[in-house]
């Protein structure tokens, strides 16, 4: 029940797109026996053939395809409520999963001595970086850039709670050590149009993907790719709070870094969480410092304004506890909740059960399987069973996301009409906005509003899917 006073927070579409590794292993310990663009085709093998393209739309409303550089690549539906997200992420790790199994069984069948692995990380081989992106909308308001430059500080630190955590290669001069984030050194610039050439923490491109004379999207591209459940609810659920916050007036502009691009690094390499950043004013400000002042805003406006959903005070809650177990240096605080400090925990056991350095390569491979989605490859399913991992939304929740999309958002619309083109093999065209029933006679509908879950036009579609099938049923000759 709302409380006298207080509100939702503002109604918003977010969505997550993940980059994903392949990797082609030798199961005799020989070189790969496919490289990474080969095992990309592979592994997509099953769409191109169900649509005839690697770019589909699933019925769940996502979209799922190949990325440039081999990279597979699934974009979560539109959602509306944190329980949904987490949904949708959690679900398309298992649709990476059932791809590689399918794969995998194929490569059995043809003796050849290799397993598909699919990696939820940001980091390959060599060091190539990839990304995983989150989309929030915005109201289209003049002082778009102003807002987005205050929340640079925001991403520039956030990775001492939600980075995944990585380790940096040693040498003669300092050891291997572990550190914050995978994503953090690949990133150039604060604010900017570009993607690839300047990896900016925020992407200003205008392309709302709904009315652009209502809204904008805030393309946040730094970022980790999280296993943990605590990691994707706390990143998704503070930088939504911190932007009602921004919306109603509220001000981070005091906050502002003289060097964004060397605060990202220097925050990153030190798990003390006290280096010293410089401010635009001159003065210096630590991460915890700048964090734990975000989330004392955050949590002021919220307690005078908002009626918070649960996930939303978990998220709070996690937030403060991410903070003390920086400040403390006692990662356990949250090692069940929090990538990085999940994964220091197994890999620094590791290391100090078998007497190596963070950078041996059997602590390597175990952290490539925290990363691994593959069926019964990774580490994840099993922390989870033990509780070694928390769960935010259950399994059953995960797997229904595969096929039914978030009922309060545009994504109903999309996944409702996919899913019965499917059925009944009906040709469509799909993007983020637009539906076409390829018939030569129905005309194309623009989905412009992400909220809506109802649209009349849509109906239509899906009665002249039925029309059509139902007519060539009667043309077919008897026996057929």
């Amino acid at each position: 029940m709302s409380r006298p006073g207080r509100r939702p927070t503002t109604r918003r579409i977010i969505g997550i797109e993940t980059e994903y590794g392949i990797t082609c292993a030798s199961t005799t310990g020989g070189p790969p026996p496919l490289d990474a663009d080969h095992a990309a085709r592979l592994l997509f093998e099953p769409i191109v053939q169900m649509g005839r393209s690697s770019n589909v739309f699933t019925r769940a409303g996502a979209r799922l395809y190949l990325d440039v550089g081999s990279h597979p690549e699934f974009a979560t539906a539109e959602c509306d409520r944190l329980e949904d997200l987490l949904a949708q992420d959690r679900a398309g790790e298992l649709t990476m999963a059932d791809l590689a199994a399918t794969a995998n069984t194929y490569l059995e069948q043809a003796g050849i001595r290799g397993r598909i692995h699919l990696l939820k990380n940001n980091l390959d081989a060599v060091g190539a970086g990839f990304g995983c992106h989150e989309n929030y909308l915005v109201p289209r308001r003049g002082n778009f850039w102003n807002d987005a430059r205050t929340l640079v500080p925001h991403l520039v630190t956030r990775q001492i709670l939600v980075g995944a955590g990585h380790i940096l290669t040693g040498n003669r001069q300092a050891p291997a050590r572990y550190v914050f984030s995978q994503r953090a050194n690949d990133m150039w610039d604060a604010v900017s149009s570009a993607t690839t050439r300047a990896r900016p923490l925020i992407n200003t491109r205008d392309e709302p993907h709904a009315d652009a004379e209502l809204y904008r999207r805030m393309h946040v591209i730094v970022g980790d790719s999280n296993i943990a459940q605590g990691s994707t609810l706390l990143k998704t659920a503070a930088m939504d709070l911190l932007l009602d916050y921004v919306e109603a007036g509220g001000s981070l502009t005091d906050l502002a870094l003289a060097d964004p691009m060397r605060a990202i690094r220097d925050t990153c390499h030190d798990l003390s969480g006290t280096v010293a950043l410089e401010r635009a004013d001159g003065r210096t400000i630590t991460p915890i410092e700048l964090q734990a002042e975000h989330l004392e805003r955050v949590r002021a406006h919220a307690e005078a304004n908002l009626d918070l959903t649960e996930l939303q005070a978990a998220a709070l809650d996690l937030w403060e506890r991410g903070l003390e177990a920086v400040r403390s240096g006692d990662p356990a605080l949250v090692s069940t909740e929090l990538d990085w400090a999940a994964k220091h925990r197994i890999l620094t056991r590791y290391a100090e059960r078998s007497g190596c350095e963070l950078d041996d390569p059997r602590v390597t491979r175990l952290a490539l399987a925290y990363h691994d989605v593959s069926a019964d490859q990774g580490l994840r399913t099993r922390l989870e069973a033990t509780g070694l991992l928390r769960r935010f939304v259950d399994e059953k929740a995960a797997t229904a996301a595969r096929t039914t999309p978030p009922a309060t958002t545009r994504a109903h619309l999309r996944g409702t009409v996919v899913g019965r083109a499917q059925d009944l093999r009906r040709d469509l065209t799909v993007d983020w906005v637009n539906l076409k029933l390829d018939d030569g006679k129905s005309s194309p509908v623009a989905l412009r509003d992400p909220f809506a879950a109802l649209d009349p036009r849509v109906n239509e579609i899906l009665e002249a899917m039925e029309t059509g099938a139902a007519h060539a049923a009667t043309q077919m000759p008897a026996g057929i």
